[in-house]
């Protein structure tokens, strides 16, 4: 049966998950995307549509660990760091909405959107995206594909993202040195990383440290971390890009034992687009795998640009005792 066009058929998409606004872009359905999330920034061309949905707790003002405090004290009261625009939900009318269930503080609450659909938008289709892997994404991919009518789009878009992955393992397949390295996915408090992320550095010819691919991300130490002597540290905090981390440094301490981390020592502490290559599960987890795997085996690879990561300098960490020059 010849696939069928969405455009064409005119269906309304809401996507209240970043992640699911690139997934629809790379399967050609922009055009179809009637509302977004405030967050919602890739491709840039779609910023400019209807925003859903605004938060409670600011990136910009906030330290990450009064962050940390806002989201646990709104999530163990029961309540949402996300406010939903209903009356915006009902004059939009779409057909299908977009959510998830895997983390309460990525998304506007799945219970609360269930409710709002019900009332305000009745004949929409509720879909919920719940990936802990790399397959689990590309299988995202293809749901999508088909609820859109675009199945063999989605088909072309996760073979073309295979093969990337596949490119990267037959290059680091042969390599005995694989660097110990730790992906910090919040600096405070310090939380190790989970789904997929332990995927892409070991596709990176990496051994990732404290984590576990398809599980939570979780609260660890930094005594925990000093203690597996990481030799590459990658900051990632979940939401937050380059510019935000290299910010948020000087109001970060670290514990006086870190100096002597291999990873500080050899001048391999790096700063990435958590929210572009690992907080997403979308097609740039490929790209984030593939500028890990630059960092990891620049011999291989080449060496990653500034616009794929930022070797952070020394006077950005901060240790117990001590002030930092700030970022200019």
């Amino acid at each position: 049966m010849q696939e069928k066009n969405a455009k064409n058929q005119e269906l309304k998409i809401a996507s209240l998950l970043p992640s699911a606004t690139e997934i629809l872009c790379a399967l050609g359905l922009e055009e179809n995307i009637v509302g977004i999330t405030h967050e919602c920034d890739f491709p840039p061309s779609i910023s400019d549509k209807p925003h859903l949905t605004k938060s409670r707790i600011s990136h910009e003002t906030m330290t990450s660990k009064e962050i940390d405090h806002a989201v646990r004290s709104q999530l163990d009261g029961h309540g949402s760091i996300y406010d939903l625009d209903t009356k915006l939900l009902e004059q939009l009318k779409p057909d299908l909405i977009i959510t998830q269930e895997l983390c309460e503080v990525c998304a506007v609450s799945y219970k609360t959107l269930q409710k709002a659909a019900k009332i305000f938008v009745a004949n929409a289709k509720v879909v919920s995206l719940e990936p802990n892997t790399i397959e689990d994404i590309f299988e995202n991919i293809k749901t999508v594909g088909e609820l859109s009518a675009v199945s063999e789009r989605a088909e072309k878009v996760v073979k073309g993202l295979q093969n990337r992955l596949n490119k990267i393992r037959e290059k680091t397949a042969d390599i005995e040195k694989r660097p110990r390295v730790f992906m910090l996915e919040w600096l405070e408090p310090p939380f190790a990383p989970g789904h997929w992320t332990p995927e892409q550095v070991e596709i990176a010819g990496g051994n990732c440290l404290l984590g576990q691919a398809g599980k939570k991300s979780v609260t660890t130490t930094y005594e925990a971390i000093f203690e597996s002597k990481p030799e590459i540290l990658v900051l990632i905090p979940c939401g937050y890009y380059t510019r935000d981390i290299l910010r948020q440094l000087p109001n970060t301490i670290f514990p006086e034992s870190f100096r002597e981390i291999p990873a500080v020592q050899n001048a391999e502490v790096w700063a990435l687009d958590a929210s572009s290559y690992f907080s997403r599960p979308a097609p740039r987890i490929v790209d984030g795998a593939e500028i890990l795997a630059k960092i990891f085996h620049a011999e291989t690879f080449g060496a990653p640009n500034e616009t794929e990561a930022v070797r952070v300098p020394k006077d950005l960490l901060v240790f117990a005792g001590e002030t930092a020059t700030k970022f200019v």
